[in-house]
Parts: structure tokens; C-alpha cells; sequence
């Protein structure tokens, strides 16, 4: 008993005089650990005689309950005071620049989205908008494709098990339907642009299952091919900044459009390098025509007093010529130093004008 006291009362008082959190540590040790002094108390009860070894078990826990609470204590007091010295000791340099801290940046996606959207908002285009999930009906019967076009097979197509007025549900594989919402739901003329995203079971560095479209929708009396090709030849050479920008249409076939064609701009292939631009090759960037008699029916709007021509592009594809980009799957990776990389400052956003400019 008599040990215990002297070993319990000199550790106290060792840990009240302990100068720093390291002399503490040494003491917990010497005491606590695993061959520490309190700690070998407990080892002898086996040689005490049995009818004493509780009372000297609860002294020995006593002993132990002392320490370790003064050690708390005084680690706690050491901490503050530690703290408060070195707070004393520290002093701001005011007149040192602010630390830099990581921004955020616009993704390219976004960022061509907006010059697409102020592209189109120059020549009288409005935004239109729709749901991601889609019945049969708008997303395909709507706009004349039929029930053996290949877009309504299950491995081009995501299907929910989910249905709407008995219309199987998917999820949009093209912005398309918004052209038809928007005509049931206005009065001609229109004139809308309808960007946002679209679903398609396909992957690799060109395609994912899930990108963006923008499509276009012109419908007036006397609009005319003609009218197509020059809104879409002031956007091509908008977009990519070169003003004399070569470009052609080809004939085509969409079910939605007739006449239909595919609108190719020129650049050229230099060491496996794409160019847009000058050169002796052809690059397809969107497909459009003039808006098909039967779609125009199923929206609700006379093909005999209205005719006019849609389009539609990829975001993500222009996003990747006009910017260098070689793999879509990037734009989905979610990795914060291709972002920086490509990514736009907030405060520093290319404005249309400086499109035009470079």
C-alpha cells in the first residue's frame, strides 16, 4: 500500500511540474505503458494473497484513474499555453499578397453552349427546352421515323420499363422533341433553338451514352433553303473565327427533313494534326433540310401555309475541333487538372466579339 502511494504521489507531482507536451508524453509512458510503474502494479496482484487482491486491485485502479486524469489536465493546460506562445510569437505580414486559392473554370461544354446560344440569339433565335425523358411518340412517331428505323432498336436506344399514355418512355436520343413541344404549345412562326442533353447506347473516344445537341427550328411562309444556308454558313464561320471559312452541303437523307443535306466546312491534315480552315479536305459538322410536311402535321401546324428548315449539331463535337480537344470521354472524366487545362476563368470568358476576332 505503501508503494503504491509514494509511486501514485510522485507521479503527480511530476506531471504537474512538466514543462512541455513532450516531458508529458515521457511521463504517460513511465507510468501508463506497458512496462510503466502503475502499470506493473497490477502485475503483482497475482502475488498477493486472495483474499486482499480486491482492495489492492481497486487501489491499484485508483492509482491508475489519478494519473491518467492528471495527465489530461495537465496536457490540456500545456496545450493552451503552448498555443497562446505561440500566437504571442506569430505576427501578418499586411502588406504580402493574398495567397492564390484554386478557382473554378468553365467547362468547355458550357462555354459553347453559350457562344452557340448568342450565335443564334444575334439572327432572332430563342432557347427552347424539354424534358430528358421522352415518349415514343415526340422523340420518334413525330418526326417521321418509322417503326423499323434502326434509332428505335434497343441497342441504340435507352428504354425506361416505365410507360405514359401507353407510350413506351425513353430517354431522348435527340433534342428533337422540343421542336415538337414547342409548335404544339406556340402559334407560328418559330424561331427556336434547343440546346441540352441526349441519350444514345454507344461509346468510344468519339461517342458516349450520354452528350449534347443543339438543334435549330426556322418556320415561316416563305422560308427556303436558301435561308438555311446562310444561317448556318454566318454560324460555321462565327464559331471557328475565320471568316472566309470554305464550306459545302451535300445531299443527305433524315426522315424529320426534305430536301435534307450534311454541311461540311474545309481544314486539312497536317502530321495527324486537324486543321479547320484552308486546305484540301472536308470535315461534316451538322446535318439539317427543310422540315418534313408530316412532322409539321403531327405538331399541329398547316404544311400547306407553313414550311421552314431545322438542323441539328453536336456540342460536344464542336467543342472538341474548335478547341483541340482528341477524346469526348474527357469531357465526362470529372478531373479537375483537364479542366484547368481547358476550362474557361469565369472573370476572363471569350466574348462573341473576340470569336470573330481570332
Amino acid at each position: 500500500m505503501d508503494d503504491v502511494d509514494t509511486i501514485t504521489t510522485s507521479f503527480l507531482t511530476q506531471i504537474a511540474e512538466a514543462g512541455d507536451t513532450a516531458a508529458l508524453e515521457d511521463l504517460r509512458v513511465a507510468a501508463l505503458g506497458r512496462k510503466g510503474a502503475v502499470t506493473g502494479l497490477m502485475k503483482t496482484l497475482g502475488q498477493a494473497a486472495p483474499e486482499d487482491r480486491k482492495a489492492l486491485g481497486q487501489r491499484f485502479n485508483q492509482a491508475k484513474d489519478k494519473v491518467a486524469l492528471a495527465l489530461d489536465s495537465r496536457r490540456t493546460e500545456l496545450d493552451q499555453s503552448e498555443m497562446l506562445a505561440r500566437l504571442g510569437g506569430e505576427t501578418i505580414d499586411v502588406t504580402l499578397p493574398a495567397r492564390p486559392r484554386p478557382d473554378g473554370r468553365i467547362h468547355p461544354v458550357s462555354q459553347v453552349v453559350e457562344e452557340i446560344t448568342a450565335i443564334f440569339a444575334d439572327m432572332g433565335f430563342a432557347v427552347a427546352e424539354g424534358p430528358d425523358i421522352e415518349d415514343d411518340f415526340h422523340n420518334f412517331t413525330a418526326l417521321n421515323i418509322p417503326p423499323e428505323h434502326p434509332a428505335r432498336q434497343m441497342h441504340d436506344t435507352f428504354y425506361l420499363d416505365q410507360e405514359a399514355n401507353d407510350e413506351k418512355l425513353v430517354m431522348r436520343t435527340h433534342t428533337s422533341p422540343v421542336q415538337i413541344r414547342h409548335m404544339q404549345s406556340n402559334e407560328p412562326p418559330h424561331r427556336i433553338i434547343a440546346p441540352g442533353r441526349t441519350y444514345r447506347s454507344d461509346s468510344d473516344q468519339t461517342h458516349t451514352p450520354m452528350f449534347h445537341q443543339i438543334e435549330g427550328l426556322a418556320i415561316d411562309r416563305d422560308i427556303h433553303m436558301g435561308h438555311l444556308k446562310g444561317c448556318l454558313v454566318d454560324f460555321a464561320r462565327t464559331i471557328f473565327g475565320i471568316e472566309d471559312l470554305p464550306f459545302r452541303f451535300r445531299p443527305s437523307h433524315f426522315p424529320f427533313t426534305e430536301p435534307s443535306a450534311e454541311m461540311d466546312i474545309g481544314c486539312s491534315r497536317v502530321n495527324g494534326e486537324l486543321r479547320i480552315g484552308g486546305g484540301d479536305d472536308w470535315l461534316e459538322i451538322l446535318g439539317c433540310g427543310m422540315v418534313h410536311p408530316k412532322v409539321l402535321k403531327h405538331a399541329g401546324v398547316d404544311p400547306d401555309v407553313w414550311q421552314g428548315f431545322a438542323f441539328g449539331l453536336g456540342i460536344d463535337r464542336i467543342a472538341m475541333l474548335k478547341y483541340g480537344i482528341a477524346d469526348l470521354r474527357s469531357f465526362f472524366d470529372g478531373d479537375v487538372r483537364w479542366l484547368r487545362h481547358y476550362g474557361f476563368d469565369p472573370l476572363d470568358i471569350p466574348t462573341l466579339a473576340a470569336g470573330l476576332a481570332r
